[in-house]
Order: structure tokens, then C-alpha cells, then sequence
């Protein structure tokens, strides 16, 4: 029987390794999909690359990638020994820059 934390037979998304779409892409669009469903909030830290790796079972270059990724999108800033935040929400892309 899988479990997440104390929920019983609810399977984590994660990445799909047959899908086209590039990894660490996958990785940013799960994020993302955080983000705009308010499970992230302004100013929260997202995931680190350590449990990213850990949670997806991906190279730590690919979660360096996705983080670059939603960094350049404009989705999160990253404060040096501090972390990797959700960015203020004028910074994000429009719906079609994403």
C-alpha cells in the first residue's frame, strides 16, 4: 500500500521518463501547477534541488536545470545560502509565456 505522509493510496505526481517533454521541464511544471494552485504561495520557498532529487529520483543537474528554468520564466528568485522563493506575482509570465 503507497502512502504520502499520513494519506493512504495517494500516489505522488512526478515526472514521466517516457514523455517527450524534457525532464527538468516536467520538474519547473510541477511547480508551476504548485504555484497556481496556491499550494505555493508569494515569498514561499519552493522545494530545494536536494529534495527534489530525492522526492523525483532525478540527477541533481536536472533539478538545478528546473530551478534555472523557473527562475528565467520569472516564477522564482533565489537568495544566496537562503533559498529559492515564489516570486511576487507581476513577475510571473502571462499564461502563454509559460
Amino acid at each position: 500500500m503507497s502512502s504520502v505522509g499520513d494519506v493512504v493510496n495517494v500516489r505522488k505526481v512526478t515526472v514521466d521518463r517516457f514523455d517527450p517533454t524534457p525532464i527538468y521541464r516536467q520538474l519547473a511544471e510541477l511547480v508551476i501547477a504548485d504555484i497556481r494552485a496556491g499550494k505555493l504561495q508569494v515569498r514561499d520557498q519552493i522545494p530545494s534541488e536536494s529534495q527534489m532529487v530525492q522526492e523525483h529520483g532525478v540527477a541533481r543537474d536536472t533539478a538545478r536545470q528546473a530551478v534555472e528554468y523557473l527562475r528565467g520564466q520569472g516564477w522564482v528568485f533565489t537568495l544566496p545560502q537562503r533559498g529559492t522563493f515564489v516570486s511576487p506575482r507581476e513577475q510571473w509570465p502571462t499564461s502563454s509565456d509559460s
